[in-house]
């Protein structure tokens, strides 16, 4: 799993250098504004996608098996895919405008609720919680 968030991260960060690229070159700063902000945010979303898969690459640590474990990969499944929803968004929603954009919300949610589970998984129960943090007195 470390491999793969990495070679991810680093092929979204690659296409985040790329979108930038096509922003600059393809459209010249002749948009409107609304336009152009929209092809922005997109393209700030992909960094943000890229450097979370980036992480998960250098400090993932696979859970025992279990429900932690499930979790982990419903994350990790959640925050590959983000990635391919933002590229999607950057590409189709800009010039419908900010009410019908699908996308690339999907892809935040995506990287939030992929997050969240990272997180969830990788909270451990402690046995002395009820005591005052588990230590003696």
């Amino acid at each position: 799993m470390k491999r793969f968030h990495l070679i991810v991260g680093l092929t979204v960060i690659v296409v985040f250098l790329l979108t930038g690229q096509y922003m600059e070159y393809v459209h010249n700063r002749l948009l409107p504004d609304g336009t152009r902000m929209l092809y922005r945010s997109r393209h700030i979303y992909l960094l943000l996608s890229g450097l979370l898969n980036l992480i998960l690459g250098l400090y993932f640590v696979p859970q025992p098996r279990g429900w932690r474990r499930t979790i982990q990969i419903i994350g990790t499944i959640l925050i590959v895919l983000s990635p391919g929803l933002l590229l999607a968004g950057f590409f189709s929603e800009p010039h419908k405008g900010p009410e019908q954009t699908m996308l690339a919300p999907l892809g935040i949610f995506a990287v939030a609720l992929g997050t969240l589970c990272h997180l969830i998984s990788s909270l451990r129960h402690n046995q002395g919680s009820a005591n005052g943090g588990g230590q003696a007195q």
